[in-house]
């Protein structure tokens, strides 16, 4: 059911002062002096913050190509000219500095971060109601979060600016373990402020899950493997989610911010500037859906293949054919899990669903590692999807069969590029002879974008 605090993001809009990254400060569209007085104007604020996301350079596009194109899971197809060549440069390694995905996703981050920051600095001293204070502040701190482990994984070597930039301040890269450490800081003070739920007027909103969620993949990204396990089991004790019995019935507008959603990137139709690419950008053809269909993030054979027959989460996930305009019938790859019929070409209705509850199991198995809970845990998620249990005799390494099920239970939802790295896998995973990429062209990290190396010259460039 889609929530109101959609609407909510059109009551203001913020926007970079500047061009230049180390000029980011959110503007109202009233002097900001007179702006951020009482309760409605932070509530208005933040909920800009959330309005980021949808922006092209987060969930809206980049992410998407950098997570999970840049995987084995996902390519762009035979296109590769246009708008294309920037997506076919990060599927294969062999973009520079100036591509736009990878500035956009910068740029883009920075602004929510930028936006928080304020929220963060001038919340303390405005008089309103404690616990609505504390939970803006949760917001605000989830939201920065959530950029800066998406620029952490990504870049690496980032500028941690946690106050509103003022003109002659000189910003500093620092490595990702220092963001992670401060991440780990915010997101406890995060899951501390907000709550469990909301009522149906605040639906979509952060709460305790998606801040503990966050929290515990740091903490595995840095292999804090103890710390993570007591998150997420408190997550699966305290806060109140489930699997679904049907792996379909997560996908779908009528099943947004079901019992299996942890926090989703809200998008809604109509119009007014809120929609989501996902439909026209994912389909293959323009017969499918309003609009054209540019057929982009396309599952790769590999991935395919990489499904057992009798797996259910196989249909709601992936297409391999459609009919054409002219009634014939087309062999080709493509995402399913953001179908649906928008009036008007990139204005889908449906949301981006950023975590979920079978990740949190599948997460605390790896915690735990290799051991007959472990296995449960697997073998729940496993379930659902039709197939029978492994254990420790079944084929291959707990963390091969691990990161396999991860592939196929959470195809698509950018989770890829950050399990690889994490599992220190993202070489082997090309070694296929089906694979376009030679192990060696492999880059851990996205180069930093020339727009910040010219703003910044004491910045250094990722190798």
């Amino acid at each position: 059911m889609k929530k109101s605090i959609i609407y909510l993001f059109l009551g203001i809009t913020f926007f970079s002062c500047s061009d230049d990254f180390t000029e980011l400060a959110p503007i109202s569209n009233r002097n900001e002096a007179e702006f951020y007085k009482n309760a409605n104007d932070f509530i208005a604020a933040v909920n800009s913050s959330y309005a980021g996301l949808q922006d092209n350079g987060v969930y809206g596009r980049a992410y998407w190509t950098m997570f999970e194109m840049r995987s084995e899971n996902t390519d762009q197809g035979p296109d590769a000219t246009g708008l294309a060549r920037q997506f076919a440069e990060i599927n294969t390694f062999t973009e520079n500095p100036l591509n736009e995905q990878v500035t956009a996703a910068w740029v883009s981050s920075y602004d929510v971060i930028a936006n928080s920051n304020v929220i963060l600095s001038k919340i303390e001293s405005v008089e309103m109601d404690s616990s609505l204070k504390e939970r803006i502040k949760g917001e605000a701190l989830f939201l920065r979060s959530l950029m800066y482990y998406h620029l952490a994984i990504a870049y690496g070597n980032i500028p941690l600016q946690l106050t509103p930039y003022k003109v002659g301040d000189e910003l500093e890269q620092v490595n990702s373990e220092v963001v992670y450490n401060q991440l780990i800081q915010d997101l406890q003070d995060a899951e501390e402020f907000l709550p469990v739920d909301y009522p149906a007027s605040d639906m979509g909103r952060a709460t305790k899950g998606a801040a503990a969620t966050l929290l515990a993949k740091v903490h595995l990204t840095i292999n804090q493997n103890s710390e993570a396990e007591v998150v997420l089991r408190r997550i699966i004790n305290d806060y109140n989610y489930r699997l679904l019995d049907n792996y379909e019935d997560i996908w779908g507008v009528e099943n947004e911010n079901n019992d299996e959603s942890i926090f989703e990137v809200q998008f809604i139709s109509g119009g007014i500037g809120q929609g989501s690419p996902f439909t026209n950008d994912f389909s293959p053809s323009a017969f499918l859906q309003t609009g054209s269909g540019f057929g982009r993030n396309r599952p790769t054979d590999a991935l395919v293949n990489s499904f057992s027959p009798e797996d259910l989460r196989f249909d709601p996930s992936i297409g391999t054919s459609y009919i054409n305009a002219e009634g014939e019938t087309v062999l080709a790859n493509y995402v399913k899990k953001y179908e649906s019929d928008p009036q008007t070409e990139y204005d889908s209705d449906i949301n981006f669903i950023v975590f979920r509850y079978a990740d949190v199991l599948l997460m605390l198995a790896e915690a735990i590692g290799e051991s007959p809970e472990a296995y449960d845990l697997i073998n729940e998620v496993r379930n659902r999807a039709g197939l029978e249990d492994i254990d420790g005799n079944s084929p291959g390494t707990f963390e091969e069969k691990l990161l396999h099920e991860r592939q196929l239970e959470l195809a698509f939802e950018n989770h890829r590029w950050p399990d690889l790295r994490r599992f220190g896998a993202e070489r082997e995973v090309f070694e296929s002879a089906e694979e376009v990429v030679e192990p060696s062209d492999v880059r851990d990290l996205f180069y930093i974008p020339q727009r910040e190396l010219d703003i910044n010259p004491n910045f250094t460039q990722n190798n």
